[in-house]
């Protein structure tokens, strides 16, 4: 151990009035002999700070381990010494003295410095506040009015409900109430917005660049945290216990916390049990599937929004809106996600989508399994359609009245399904690729100057995609 280390130890026992001797002989007691002399006498008192102390051990895989496994008895240890004490910071003994100093200077200009913090720039970049994404654009119905209500309760009052954790399906607009509320509240307070994928990444990036110290504070120092997709802390022991105790550390200075999930706090997989516990001891509201009210004002806001942005080009009819309504009823960015497709169709095209060209455009959204419409279906649909049998249409002969009810069924294939030309030429009596593009191209032209050959194909589309919908049921 560095001999600059070992005297600046027994310097700051003295200052601060901690007795380290005391403290190792208490770690050796409660947590056995073995343990104290493989791990625990490896670490050395470096300094305290405002409310938690500075230790130093020799190895990133000490310190690791210990934090990993020791630190709550040790933090209860040190808490019976002396209670200011809330948590410990570990420094890895051969690192420059000098970047500890730095690091001592920055903590004491951020005490002096409000509302700014010493961390770098690039951790800023990573606050995910959306202006568009506000309480007044933010569409309530019976589903999501209890989320909204303490959401905008607690962007009036923090620490009112604390935590406050959202939960529901993909798409439900959960997003859109954590941004709302760190939008009003960055007016007044230090707000921290952050998806649980980006606070492990800077969590992973701070550990291999030695600079625990700077993430610890950032994140402790800020007014209010929000963390969006919290189950994706699943399994990450490490991060877990840093979360843990980040916390604790803001619940305790009256900071407020707002976290989403996909699911219940109960329900979470792979995520600590006390963490769990802390969750449920604030307010769990949930966000439910949208019902059809609901679902008709984001249709209606989401075409006047369009529309503002191009005058006289959106054409959806009152049919294909209820339609969009009444099928698409799991989650509100799909139904977004809808109207955006058939505007773009419109647009394209310069036309109002019919029925079965929506039903094409959605055929994904409305679980119109592709395993479902199959080659066979196909065939058989139009073979009825043309009152021909399957036999004649797969046969070899060319006359005029199987030919075309033939390249609409090669079409149709084409269309519905994502088979390669070889799969479709074989399933229609080995036919080679080069007949099933010919006939493909054939009925693209015809329906260019045919009015009655894209009426059939649409009534096509309608019957293929109506009836495979009734097989899912």
């Amino acid at each position: 151990m560095n001999k600059s280390f070992t005297n600046k130890n027994l310097e700051n026992t003295k200052i601060t009035g901690l007795d380290w001797n005391n403290i190792q002989k208490e770690m050796k007691n409660k947590l056995g002999l073995e343990v104290y002399e493989s791990w625990l006498k490896k670490i050395n008192f470096v300094e305290e700070f405002n409310n938690y102390i500075l230790l130093t051990v020799p190895t990133r895989f000490i310190r690791d381990w210990i934090t990993s496994r020791y630190l709550d008895q040790i933090l209860q240890i040190l808490k019976s010494h002396k209670k200011g004490i809330i948590r410990i910071e570990f420094k890895i003994a051969d690192q420059d003295t000098t970047k500890s100093d730095e690091i001592k200077d920055s903590i004491q200009n951020t005490k002096r410095t409000e509302k700014i913090s010493f961390i770098k720039d690039s951790y800023l970049q990573y606050n995910r506040i959306d202006h568009n994404k506000r309480f007044d654009n933010f569409l309530t119905g019976s589903s999501n009015k209890l989320a909204y209500e303490a959401s905008l309760k607690v962007s009036e009052n923090i620490s009112h409900y604390n935590p406050l954790y959202v939960y529901g399906g993909v798409g439900m607009g959960k997003t859109h109430l954590l941004n709302a509320i760190g939008l009003e509240l960055r007016k007044n307070n230090k707000v921290m917005f952050i998806s649980a994928e980006r606070f492990m990444y800077q969590f992973v990036k701070s550990i291999k660049t030695n600079d625990m110290v700077k993430f610890k504070e950032y994140f402790r120092n800020t007014d209010i945290l929000l963390i969006d997709d919290i189950q994706f802390m699943n399994g990450k022991e490490a991060m877990q216990e840093e979360f843990f105790h980040t916390f604790n550390a803001l619940l305790e200075k009256g900071s407020q916390i707002i976290v989403s999930a996909d699911r219940a706090p109960n329900k979470l997989p792979r995520i600590q049990e006390r963490i769990k516990s802390r969750f449920s001891g604030g307010l769990v509201v949930d966000i439910q599937k949208p019902d059809y009210d609901l679902r008709n004002k984001i249709v209606e806001q989401k075409i006047d929004e369009l529309n503002k942005l191009y005058p006289d080009q959106i054409k959806i009819s009152k049919e294909i809106k209820d339609y969009i309504c009444n099928e698409i009823t799991a989650s509100i960015r799909e139904l977004v996600g809808a109207i955006n497709r058939i505007v773009s169709f419109s647009r394209i095209y310069n036309k109002t989508a019919n029925l079965a060209e929506t039903k094409v455009v959605l055929k994904d959204l409305l679980n119109f399994s592709e395993n479902k419409v199959t080659i066979d279906l196909i065939q058989t649909l139009v073979c009825k359609f043309f009152k021909i049998s399957k036999n004649e249409m797969l046969s070899s002969r060319r006359s005029r009245y199987l030919v075309r009810p033939r390249q609409t069924a090669i079409y149709l294939t084409k269309v519905l399904t994502s088979k390669s030309l070889p799969e479709i030429g074989r399933e229609f009596s080995n036919r080679d690729h080069t007949t099933i593009i010919h006939s493909v191209k054939t009925i693209e032209k015809l329906k260019e100057n045919d009015p009655q050959m894209v009426e059939n194909i649409n009534k096509l589309k309608n019957q293929i995609l109506y009836n495979n919908k009734h097989n899912e049921i």
